[in-house]
């Protein structure tokens, strides 16, 4: 019963704690962008609109579900599961920290330490273009299905270079188990021994994550919003 409450607790905390980080990065940059700007931000709820992401979830719960008249009914509602689930699921693997004794029980800050944990992300983020793909597809618009395709096809063209960029760490590490990689830097960071290969690991960031410079997925001046054009509320 306790080992069912502990694996419980790490799966709640775990994806809950993902969520909110989410929500508190989109306010950071939120945050940075008017600093940039020379205007205020987001400051109406909460001290600092530290609730702000908070507030934003509430209201997107409460908004009206909006699903055009061609769509593909069901695919369109289920594709943002399909790129969701994976993107949490990524996170299985993550080590969070060194292990803690919960009960005179040995508790690893990891939900599942997998030898092979840097191939396991790989195949979520590959799964995740699906989402993206049918979903676009579904909703029978000519920008989203252009928006989806220009995002598959910089996703699986960059997921080449983003291998390249981790080859350095498994060579050096001996394992691609990702507790493996974080207990081999002890003595020394890997980005210190492969400098280009991070630079090369945050480019390929960009391009996965669809910021700029590498956002014609969603370029708005030519697909108004992209894949994502004709969804509305949580989706």
């Amino acid at each position: 019963m306790v080992t069912l409450l502990i694996i419980l607790g790490k799966v709640l905390v775990g994806f809950g704690g993902l969520l909110l980080l989410a929500a508190y990065m989109t306010w950071m940059e939120r945050r940075v962008f008017a600093l940039v700007q020379v205007r205020v931000g987001p400051n109406r709820v909460g001290p600092s609109g530290l609730l702000q992401p908070i507030a934003d979830g509430i209201k997107l719960m409460f908004k009206e579900t909006i699903i055009p008249a061609q769509a593909d009914k069901v695919i369109y509602v289920l594709a943002p599961a399909v790129t969701l689930i994976p993107a949490l699921a990524a996170f299985a693997v993550e080590p969070f920290g060194d292990s803690e004794t919960v009960h005179g029980q040995k508790v690893d800050l990891v939900l599942a330490d997998v030898n092979v944990g840097i191939l396991y992300i790989f195949a979520m983020a590959g799964i995740g273009v699906y989402g993206i793909v049918l979903g676009s597809w579904a909703s029978n618009s000519k920008y989203p299905l252009i928006g989806g395709l220009r995002s598959a096809a910089q996703l699986i063209s960059y997921e080449l270079s983003l291998g390249m960029s981790l080859l350095g760490v498994v060579m050096i590490s001996g394992t691609l188990s990702l507790k493996g990689i974080v207990e081999g830097q002890a003595g020394m960071p890997y980005i210190v021994l492969q400098p280009l290969g991070f630079l090369l690991f945050v480019i390929c960031m960009l391009a996965e994550t669809n910021r700029a410079p590498f956002d014609l997925p969603e370029a708005e001046s030519e697909l108004t919003g992209g894949f994502h054009t004709e969804y509305s509320s949580m989706h």
